[in-house]
């Protein structure tokens, strides 16, 4: 099912979302929620889409197969938690589906490790690096209740070809 996208300004984008408690969420819920998101990523050209996004202040958020660590299948990620591997950071632009048609130029850490849940509860682990480290802090900043304007330089529209 396609769900709504929340733009800007949405004060469900500026909150930190709620960590999700493993023990007591309905499974059956928050599987159809990823599904839904995936599917409405897809639907709107993104790579990402986090919780907030679609109006659930909770930590989640998925990432496209094309840029998941394997190439074969959707990433899910709950709580997720990262940190720098390295010092270097990379400038590059961004653009975000709750903030239509606008982009910027972010720096972002190069490399970074990761750890959470997958959508199955197992736990989750690994280095990420390129532009899926860039996904990630992106989408990470969402649960923090930050957008990618809060940090780019250089805004401005999409050029519209014609």
């Amino acid at each position: 099912m396609l769900l709504n996208i929340l733009t800007e300004p949405n004060t469900i984008l500026r909150q930190k979302a709620k960590d999700i408690n493993w023990g007591t969420i309905d499974k059956t819920v928050l599987a159809s929620l990823a599904t839904d998101m995936l599917e409405t990523m897809y639907v709107k050209d993104g790579v990402g889409l986090a919780a907030p996004q679609v109006g659930h202040s909770i930590r989640m958020f998925v990432i496209s197969k094309a840029y998941s660590l394997d190439k074969t299948q959707e990433m899910v990620l709950i709580n997720p938690v990262w940190e720098k591997a390295s010092i270097f950071k990379v400038w590059d632009e961004e653009g975000c589906l709750s903030v239509p048609d606008i982009y910027g130029h972010v720096k972002r850490f190069k490399k970074i490790k990761v750890k959470g849940l997958d959508l199955n509860g197992k736990p989750v682990n690994f280095m990420a690096e390129g532009f899926l480290a860039r996904i990630i802090q992106h989408e990470s900043d969402h649960l923090d209740g930050v957008l990618f304007i809060d940090k780019a330089k250089d805004l401005h529209p999409l050029e519209k070809n014609i």
